[in-house]
Order: C-alpha cells, then sequence, then structure tokens
C-alpha cells in the first residue's frame, strides 16, 4: 500500500511516537527543571528552533514522524562518535550539546501532541 505524500502510514506514527516515548524516559525532568532555570530555558529554545529550521518547519508543520527521524539521526551519529546515554538522573545544571538538543526534540513532540 502507498501512503500519499504528504501522510504517514500509521504504523510508522506508532513506531515514532514510541521513539518520542523513550526519549522522554531518557530526559526525565529536564522541561520542568528548565523553568526553574533561564539560562537552561534560553538554551532550550534555542535548540529548539534549530531543530525547526533544521526540519523546515516555517515551510511545512512539524510531526512527530519528522522529529523521530530526526531523534534517529541525532543518536546515530552521537552513537558513532561514542556517546553513551547516561544512566539514570541526568544533571541539568551542566548539560553538554546533545543532552539539550534531545530535550528541544522532547519540547517540540510535546508541543504536537501535549497528551
Amino acid at each position: 500500500m502507498r501512503v500519499p505524500f504528504n501522510r504517514v502510514a500509521p504504523h510508522a506514527v506508532d513506531s515514532a511516537r514510541s521513539a518520542l516515548a523513550a526519549l522522554a524516559d531518557a530526559v526525565g525532568d529536564g522541561l520542568a527543571v528548565s523553568t526553574e532555570r533561564p539560562g537552561l530555558h534560553a538554551l532550550l529554545d534555542q535548540h529548539a528552533a534549530a531543530v525547526r529550521d533544521a526540519l523546515g518547519g516555517d515551510l511545512r508543520p512539524l510531526n512527530v514522524a519528522v522529529l523521530a527521524g530526526y531523534l534517529e539521526g541525532l543518536l546515530t551519529a552521537a552513537s558513532e562518535r561514542g556517546w553513551q546515554p547516561v544512566v539514570g538522573p541526568i544533571d541539568w545544571s551542566d548539560p553538554d550539546w546533545l543532552r539539550i538538543r534531545l530535550l528541544a526534540v522532547h519540547a517540540l513532540a510535546r508541543s504536537l501532541d501535549p497528551a
């Protein structure tokens, strides 16, 4: 079955939602912490804007499949450079670039599907 170019197959949406749910678990309380730390909140906003720009968010609406694809590419590139996910809570007092970018992807996904 072919899916029109402007639609996403239901199984792809389910897979994308699963990947984004795993991301939500991985970044934990980062969004809540960002509301208490203006510096982190500013970095989060900058990264979210960069992700939107990279995905053409001004030209077409973002969706879960596009964000999950971006997430997969980001994690693949990080893994190829030796990055390993943190086990346990993340220290948001001094996060690296990748953790902020992951948090930005999570924030964008939540803005699409707040439930």
